[in-house]
Parts: structure tokens; sequence; C-alpha cells
């Protein structure tokens, strides 16, 4: 069994992994117990799924991750009140945070399948292993695991919740793919990239904790859900960051990578406003790694990721600062150290 904290030790940096094991350990049993019958759940649902996708479907999610989403699902039901006091009360929250992971990890598999991607968290992908159509029908299956398991908790609100953040992801590719090797993408418009494409499901998994805790309103998860979409904005404007930053050793890809794809982040558009020749740049002119390479190194000079970390940073800020009228009492008090958590990945 993998848990949130032993996988961020080979999923993230060190910093990362401290600030996740303090989260655990300020959570005490209660939050462990919770991660680890989330953990369970989601090997057996994936395992269960049936020949010949589950040995596909349960090697995804049992490779590991951070588990952030479905950690965000039990802080923010905890935050809320915690999950009823009955016997299918902590069994709504585990199935929703399941619905949670699973749903993040469909996605994964579908985006190493359209970036040709060989390795995952230091695994063959599956479209690696087992080609393009298994790859298409185990990210399928996973979706289908999802709102299988979320409908169990018999609350429309829940399953809105998902299938908005669901809409959202595919908007988000769509808008990705468009916005392929393109010059100049506008600052804007890379940020509505990241709210669909990456914050939007933090969105949700904050919305599904609030929904499944004892008295949890549709206000409440809008104000937690508004914390969430914050973190995850922020969680992927530092992810390339660190595209272009690296080392290899710290992220298990090479330099550059997202840019080799064709993907514009926000350094190369910011590095694009510091230096004319790099707005006029063809990204789909990159050779191989050694020019992204040297293409990170260009962008960093103009001091762009400096500009990037500090927009990520201030959007984390505003996240923080919105909790306390929230969550009285200290009940964001964890729910800030993800934010932190986040953030610490990339100092």
């Amino acid at each position: 069994m993998v848990s949130a904290v032993g996988s961020a030790a080979t999923d993230g940096s060190p910093a990362e992994a401290d600030g996740l094991e303090e989260i655990m350990r300020r959570g005490g049993a209660t939050l462990r117990r919770l991660m680890a019958r989330t953990e369970l759940h989601l090997e057996r649902v994936t395992a269960e799924a049936g020949a010949p996708l589950a040995s596909y479907a349960n090697a995804t999610v049992v490779a590991g991750g951070k588990r952030l989403r479905p950690l965000l699902v039990v802080l923010a039901a905890n935050s809320a009140g915690g999950p009823p006091d009955s016997p299918d009360g902590e069994e709504r929250l585990v199935r929703a945070a399941v619905a949670v992971e699973l749903v993040h990890s469909a996605t994964l598999v579908h985006d190493d399948l359209i970036d040709g991607a060989q390795l995952r968290r230091g695994h063959p992908t599956v479209a690696a292993v087992a080609g393009r159509q298994v790859a298409v029908a185990t990210g399928d299956l996973l979706f289908s695991r999802a709102f299988a398991e979320l409908a169990r908790n018999e609350d429309a609100a829940q399953l809105c919740a998902l299938s908005e953040a669901s809409s959202a992801l595919a908007a988000g590719e769509l808008l990705q793919r468009e916005d392929a090797y393109a010059a100049p993408v506008a600052v804007a418009r890379y940020l509505r990239r990241c709210e669909l494409k990456t914050a939007a499901l933090f969105e949700a998994a904050c919305r599904l904790g609030a929904l499944t805790a004892v008295g949890g309103s549709s206000g409440l998860a809008d104000a937690l859900g508004a914390f969430a979409r914050r973190i995850g904005l922020a969680f992927q404007m530092l992810d390339d960051v660190l595209d272009v930053s690296g080392p290899v050793e710290r992220t298990g890809k090479s330099r550059g990578t997202d840019l080799l794809d064709g993907t514009v982040t926000l350094p190369f558009i910011l590095a694009s406003e510091r230096e004319p020749e790099l707005a006029a740049f063809d990204l789909a002119s990159l050779a191989g790694p050694q020019e992204a390479e040297v293409l990170c190194e260009r962008i960093a000079a103009t001091g762009a990721l400096d500009e990037a970390r500090e927009r990520a940073l201030a959007v984390v800020a505003e996240a923080k600062a919105a909790l306390p009228a929230i969550l009285p009492d200290g009940r964001s008090a964890l729910l800030e150290l993800v934010a932190d958590a986040v953030v610490e990945r990339y100092r």
C-alpha cells in the first residue's frame, strides 16, 4: 500500500514530503485511518474492475502519487465538521476521495497517451506497455469507476461537482492542444487553461469533502472550493516553473519536456515579453532534449522564473488569507499546511 506520505518521498521534493508528513502528524490517527482506507479502497475498486483492463487500472493507482486530491477531500470534510457519525458516514467520505483520485488517474493515462510518455512515476505507462487502444480503454474505465463509486453516495450535488470538474478537464486539454506551439499566448489564456485542466479537480475535491460532512452546505462547499481552486492553480503554475528549472534528479524528466511537446507555459510567456527574440521563437523547431535545455537556460536568464514563482506564491497567499473567515476556531490549519506543502516543493 502507498500512503499519501509514503508516495511523496518518490513523487516530490524532500521539503514537500516533510510538509505532507506534518499534515499527517497533526491530523492524527483519524486522518491516517481515513487515508489508509482510501488507499485500500482505490486498490480494491481497480482490482475488481474485471479483466483485461483491471491490471492496467490497478497498476496506475498503486504506482503512487502524493494523493493531494483525496487528502483535500478528507481535510475539507473534517474542517466542515467531519463525516456523519454513522456506519456509512466514513464510507461516504472514502468513496468521494476515491472518486476524485480515479478521475485524476484517468487523466494521467490519457495525458501520457497524448504526450507519448514512456514513464510515469518511474514505471512504464499503459500506452507504452499495451498500446493506444488499451490506454484509451483504461482511462475510460477509471473515469467510469469514479462515477460509479460516487453514485453510491446518492447525492446529486456530489455528482454534479465531479462531473463539472471532469468537463473542465476535457475543455482544458482541448485548449492546451489548440495552443500547442502557438506564440504568443496571453497570460490570461494560460491561467484559464490551468484553471480548467488542473485547478477544477482540486476545487471538486474540497467541494466533495464539504458535501459529505455533517451539516455540509453548498455555501461552505463554495468557499472551500474557491480555496482549492487557487491552490490547484498555483500547483500548475509552479509545476510549469519546475519543468524549466529542473533538475532531472528532482523532476524525473528532462528540462523543457513540456516545451518540447509544444506546451506554452508561463515561464516561456513571461520570458517572451522580456526578450523579443524569444517572442519569435518557434517551439516546433526544437529538435530534442538538448535544444530544450538550451531554451530553458535562455528563459531562466530573463528572470521569468522568479516572476512566475512570485505570481504563484501570490495565488497561494490569497487562498490562505481567505480561509480564516470561512472556517473559525482554527479548523483551517491543516488546509493551510497543504498550501505550504505545494509551495515548498519549488523552493
